[in-house]
């Protein structure tokens, strides 16, 4: 059995992780980011935040929305505050580059590029983003805080197996990577239905055409590693997004088409770290007793303690 380990040993010379829990979660219903999963109420943020700090990180960033903000500090902001650095922004609809305006009617965020660029004011190092709802697992971190700390100019990525990342009650969207021989990212492509069918694993695209895939892709589940350069990219990127769908209700801006932008220009690196970790999230109501018991499982291996937080 293995020993799990402590977070007790975090430094704020540590990379900063940057938690993005401003969703709405409008296909689970309600606010799944605070939603208990583990045996002492723990919610999957918390798993991931002591993965994260017992491999190195020295600092927490939420990105969260103000309608939320007392729920959300007394829920779980709370349990960190006194025992590692902790910073809020907010993702919101008016936060827009000057000359710019939200839509009258619109009501969905911009997206997790223009949530990580909310984040800019509270960064000055190396620093990982994660959504708040989703289990990375140990090994995840240790290698995306192994890069942030290794003063690598490149951007960093975990790359998960698709088959490792599936629900059994519905699709999902994913982002298959293609990459260089020296694991360097050469495009990500959204695939917004993903699924398995028995045994195996297919994608419909949107003219309804279906498309086998073998479930060994690399895929991204959104963690990655940036340093402040990103903000710059950011900001540019989201000024021509604007100008091109600021009129559009629904549309988002993207942590990954800016990637493939800055990358297929020639203007960034990453790289993508590959992990046997499994990923596993309460995209619907159903997966939720399939994480409780993934959790129990990994409980039982020695992986984490029954309560995280002594």
């Amino acid at each position: 059995m293995r020993e799990h380990g402590s977070p007790g040993g975090t430094t704020a010379n540590g990379p900063a992780l940057v938690v993005l829990a401003a969703g709405i979660g409008s296909r689970y219903g309600g606010l799944k980011q605070v939603d208990p999963v583990g045996p002492s109420g723990e919610t999957l943020m918390d798993y991931s935040i002591y993965d994260a700090l017992r491999a190195g990180f020295g600092r927490l960033v939420f990105v969260i929305r103000r309608d939320i903000e007392t729920a959300f500090r007394q829920t779980i902001g709370a349990r960190f505050e006194e025992r590692v650095a902790v910073d809020y922004v907010f993702q919101e609809l008016d936060k827009l580059p000057a000359g710019f305006v939200p839509p009258p009617d619109r009501l969905k965020p911009w997206g997790t590029g223009h949530a990580i660029l909310m984040a800019q004011e509270a960064i000055r190092q190396p620093f990982g983003v994660v959504n708040a709802d989703d289990f990375y697992g140990r090994h995840s971190f240790e290698l995306l805080a192994r890069h942030l700390q290794s003063a690598s100019p490149d951007y960093a990525m975990v790359g998960f197996v698709l088959s490792n990342t599936l629900s059994e009650f519905g699709f999902v969207a994913r982002g298959v990577c293609r990459t260089s021989p020296e694991d360097f990212l050469e495009e990500v492509v959204e695939l917004t239905r993903v699924e398995r069918e028995g045994g195996a694993v297919k994608y419909t695209d949107p003219a309804g055409t279906v498309h086998p895939l073998t479930g060994a892709e690399t895929v991204s589940l959104n963690i990655w590693g940036f340093s402040p350069t990103i903000f710059t990219h950011l900001r540019r990127e989201l000024v021509l997004f604007l100008e091109a769908q600021r009129h559009d209700q629904k549309a988002e801006f993207f942590i990954p088409t800016v990637v493939n932008t800055l990358v297929n220009q020639g203007r960034q690196r990453l790289k993508v770290l590959r992990t046997p970790d499994s990923w596993f999230g309460i995209t619907y109501r159903e997966d939720r007793p399939r994480v409780m018991e993934n959790i129990r499982r990994l409980i039982g291996q020695g992986d984490y303690p029954d309560k995280l937080w002594q």
